[in-house]
């Protein structure tokens, strides 16, 4: 208690003076970035936009799928910790523009665990903290950029932002179009990367951040006790809203819409679609919690296609409150299970009055999520979800993979 208190007090007095920086996986443009969070009216976002932000200066990350990753920071100005998320963007060059989908989140206790204010004020020193997160096992293969994002528990009201080039990779040398069809709703399913503290309208409060959607992969590292805060704002993520249906390559491009009607086969995707699907094979159990099912057949994706310019993350509307325990097989009830609540076929879905769903993965409901706007399901549980545009309506997809 006496060395936490101290601590503390070192760690306050240094508050504002060097930050954290993330040192693995390797960022951009490592010689021009510096620990400071973004700029408050949100003009350096994504990445931190300066003069070489996207030199890769040597840095590679080659990420398999299915594989654990470490994730690692420089600095002692830690903040008391706070929230963190991973997320990934297939845009070479990110732009406020970009579509991040979240792979994994950690509330509370990142990028420090059991701090009160800071460590020192050595913004060289290795974080003594150290994490990992597991790559989704049906995510598009090919470039990418990762995301960082930090959320301070104590000080000003921040967001720190840093990106590193990946490689997603995996299978075979030739990736059957069903597989890549998969891989592109796996992605466009899971949730998009929160935002806060960068303009008007969406801020945290003094404490350890509960992220609106979390997404399936989730760690929660906060002190036993240690109580969550909603973000405030009018602006901010709604907690169980849909993903953002649009694209995340460059914005001069052509959106593609879909009118026709398209059908999901079971995965075990880190959370339930919101945008697209298309056909595909029901896959094996995921081996992480969270992750999605390992493909039958693998390979090299090729590279995402522009479809059209996406809003930054403005979703709106919330879930339904789950009411009630549906039957865990079988294919009919028209009711929400509890997320977090077990269920017995890995995969199955539960459409929710035709307007919401949710999907059993690594043996539990998911939490219930909304379909993108102007589509509808066929309501109960069935092992494949049949989503339908409404009359008069178009679906964008997130992503345009050919094989």
């Amino acid at each position: 208690m006496l060395y936490s208190s101290a601590a503390a007090l070192l760690g306050f007095a240094a508050l504002g003076s060097s930050h954290m920086i993330m040192n693995t996986p390797i960022p951009f443009g490592k010689s021009s970035l510096n620990n400071s969070p973004l700029l408050a009216d949100g003009s350096d976002f994504p990445c931190k936009q300066r003069g070489g932000v996207y030199e890769p200066e040597g840095a590679s990350n080659p990420m398999p799928i299915g594989s654990t990753q470490p994730l690692k920071f420089t600095g002692s100005a830690t903040h008391g910790g706070g929230s963190c998320q991973i997320s990934v963007t297939y845009d070479a060059k990110p732009n406020k523009n970009s579509v991040w989908k979240v792979i994994h989140s950690i509330q509370g206790g990142c990028p420090a665990q059991g701090v009160e204010g800071n460590t020192g004020n050595d913004a060289n020193a290795a974080s003594p903290s150290t994490y990992s997160f597991k790559v989704p096992s049906a995510l598009p293969v090919g470039e990418a950029v990762l995301a960082w994002t930090w959320f301070n528990k104590v000080g000003n009201r921040e967001m720190y932002m840093n990106c590193a080039p990946i490689t997603i990779s995996g299978g075979s040398a030739k990736r059957s179009a069903r597989l890549v069809q998969r891989d592109q709703a796996a992605f466009n399913a899971l949730p998009d990367m929160f935002t806060a503290n960068i303009g008007p309208g969406c801020a945290t409060e003094n404490g350890d951040l509960k992220f609106p959607n979390p997404g399936a992969s989730l760690e929660t590292l906060g002190a036993p006790g240690v109580k969550y805060f909603d973000p405030v704002g009018a602006t901010c993520q709604k907690a169980g809203s849909a993903p953002v249906a649009g694209s995340s390559p460059s914005a001069d491009a052509e959106a593609t819409k879909s009118t026709a009607k398209a059908t999901a086969k079971a995965t075990a995707a880190p959370s339930p679609p919101g945008g697209v699907f298309a056909t595909v094979e029901v896959g094996s159990k995921p081996t992480g919690t969270g992750e999605a099912s390992k493909p039958t057949a693998t390979g090299e994706a090729s590279k995402p296609t522009a479809t059209g310019e996406a809003p930054k993350p403005t979703a709106t509307g919330s879930a339904p409150t789950p009411t009630g325990s549906a039957p865990n097989t079988g294919s009919g009830s028209a009711g929400a299970s509890a997320p977090g609540t077990k269920c017995a076929t890995e995969g199955m879905w539960n459409c929710i009055g035709g307007t919401s769903f949710q999907q059993c993965a690594s043996g539990t409901w998911s939490v219930v999520q909304q379909l993108a706007a102007g589509t509808t399901c066929a309501v109960g549980q069935s092992a494949a979800i049949d989503i339908n545009a409404s009359k008069g309506s178009n679906a964008k997809r997130a992503v345009n993979f050919s094989a």
